[in-house]
């Protein structure tokens, strides 16, 4: 599932390449993939331009010009692609909003959505999310006061996007790796010491992941060279078996309340 790194790289570049331009036509292909009419959905989209794209954890917002705004949430398997028929992916199109000469394609989105709100209900939506580990306001000593007298594994918690926004399976792996921390521990049990680790390793893998693009392998458009770099950087996920870059040991694979946890058995403590 496309996590922060990957949505802010989809950020970037959809606003290097539709910002400011006007949509012109609407393709909608499984209508469970947005929440209202498709007429109600044409209405309000069509001939609107779009003024710019914002990200809020793992969602997407598309800001149209008459105020209401697209939710994106890829979900399990989504994925966009920028471009023409004849270059973009040989996989199921639910949505595509095209934009002349070319076209924004919504992809694997029969889990994922794009909804339709106006600035209430975003508002609405989005109000469990917790704070973004990107911002200055997510500070070390708000994260020790977030941690202080909460329980479960460290796992669990970093993947809980009401506790912080955007991470999730990969990077969560990711980030405890970096930190030498095991993600099976007990947050309880962490030491000030280990908290702090853990607050810089959020901080250093996100920016990591972001600067390569992220893990997504498919492309945003034809002879994009950035998105998906990230992908053969991963120190731990999906790694089982192979040997740790850092130790040698071999990576391990759990699944603790239905989520896959990769972790080196040597490193990490």
């Amino acid at each position: 599932m496309p996590e922060l790194p990957e949505m802010e790289n989809y950020r970037l570049l959809l606003n290097q390449k539709i910002s400011g331009h006007v949509i012109k036509d609407i393709e909608i292909n499984r209508i469970k993939s947005i929440n209202v009419a498709p007429e109600d959905f044409q209405e309000k989209v069509l001939s609107q331009k779009v003024v710019n794209i914002e990200r809020k954890a793992k969602h997407l917002l598309f800001h149209l010009e008459n105020g209401y705004i697209l939710l994106l949430h890829l979900m399990l398997g989504g994925l966009m692609y920028y471009g023409s028929d004849d270059d973009k992916p040989k996989r199921t199109i639910q949505i595509q909003l095209s934009f002349g000469g070319e076209t924004l394609f919504f992809i694997g989105l029969r889990l994922g959505y794009l909804h339709l709100y106006d600035e209430q209900g975003i508002k609405q939506e989005l109000s469990h999310l917790g704070p973004e580990p990107l911002e200055q306001a997510f500070t070390l000593d708000l994260f020790l006061k977030m941690i202080e007298k909460k329980r479960g594994r460290l796992k669990a918690k970093l993947v809980d996007q009401q506790f912080i926004s955007g991470i999730g399976n990969c990077y969560s792996d990711e980030i405890c790796y970096h930190a030498r921390i095991l993600p099976i521990r007990e947050i309880s049990e962490l030491t000030q010491g280990e908290a702090a680790q853990i607050y810089r390793s959020i901080k250093e893998v996100l920016q990591d992941a972001l600067k390569h693009g992220g893990y997504i392998e498919t492309p945003f458009f034809k002879d994009d060279a950035l998105t998906g770099g990230f992908d053969s950087l991963c120190k731990v996920y999906d790694r089982e078996g192979e040997t740790c870059l850092r130790c040698g040991s071999k990576i391990k694979k759990e699944i603790i309340s239905s989520r896959k946890v990769f972790y080196c058995t040597g490193c990490q403590k």
